[in-house]
């Protein structure tokens, strides 16, 4: 890691952030509340964007739609039929659901394939806000851009392959990884993993002490996509969104965890979510 200014380093207060989040007022529909699009869910993979967007439902979102392989929509929808599932494999067809859309999320399950580049490449047209995860930001580590408008959610591994460095020298200095993966793409950066950490080029370096082992588990990555960009259609801003969204999903794995670490599925996260987003 090259030498930088290194921010401080702060914890976040998950009672100080709830309060972004206003109460609803009686007259309140689902239209004030914001349209998430979740895009992803290639062949086989069709459980990452589920997660994901029965997240952005579980955090308030008024309206989530998906867009994915048309092979998945009808088992989709009947599993959560408050998803409105799309099938895509044209540019036309994408570009019409980010129109409609308050904010996106792009990678779960997404692949690798011409597919996967074919919606990655016509997603950032939209100039919508957006979080980008997953296969996403594999793609992007193969053709570096910046962008004010996205937040990027890389574990070590993709954060090692998003700075062409090893996991190790991103686990033996996280705050400079972080710092470094802003100061390369622009944007809002949460490191994941124990103590995630969450990064806008301020002057603060935001770390969450919640969290456990538990959540070491397939599909928990993907629930926190869903819950920040179901934050961010409701109106929060980039950094409100990745400061409160990694918050209540670790302190939702922390109540889920109160029943054991071990066999923690990403599904156990749903209800704590909701509770935790009713807490004020």
């Amino acid at each position: 890691m090259p030498d930088l200014i290194r921010p401080n380093v702060v914890p976040m207060s998950f009672k100080k952030m709830i309060k972004n989040v206003s109460r609803r007022n009686k007259g309140a529909h689902k239209g004030d509340f914001g349209h998430t699009l979740l895009i992803g869910g290639n062949t086989g993979f069709s459980g990452a964007i589920r997660l994901s967007a029965e997240a952005a439902l579980r955090v308030g979102s008024g309206l989530v739609s998906v867009a994915t392989r048309q092979e998945h929509v009808a088992a989709m929808a009947m599993s959560r039929p408050e998803l409105m599932c799309h099938g895509v494999d044209k540019q036309l067809q994408i570009k019409k659901l980010t129109k409609q859309s308050s904010a996106i999320a792009l990678g779960p399950g997404l692949g690798q394939d011409a597919w996967a580049i074919h919606l990655f490449e016509a997603t950032l047209e939209s100039n919508k806000l957006m979080v980008l995860d997953a296969d996403a930001l594999n793609v992007l580590a193969k053709e570096p851009r910046k962008n004010e408008q996205w937040l990027l959610t890389p574990h070590v591994g993709e954060a090692a392959r998003l700075l062409n460095c090893s996991t190790s020298e991103i686990q033996q200095d996280r705050a400079a990884a972080i710092t470094q993966l802003q100061q390369q793409y622009d944007g809002v950066i949460v490191l994941k993993g124990a103590g995630s950490l969450v990064f806008d080029g301020g002057d603060n370096i935001f770390i969450c002490d919640a969290g456990n082992p538990g959540m070491a588990s397939g599909g928990v990555g993907d629930v926190l996509t869903g819950v920040i960009a179901g934050l961010i259609a409701q109106g929060l801003t980039l950094i409100d969104a990745a400061k409160l969204g990694v918050m209540i999903h670790a302190m939702a794995g922390d109540c889920a965890a109160k029943k054991g670490e071990k066999g923690l599925i990403a599904s156990d996260l749903m209800q704590p979510i909701r509770e935790l987003m009713n807490d004020h």
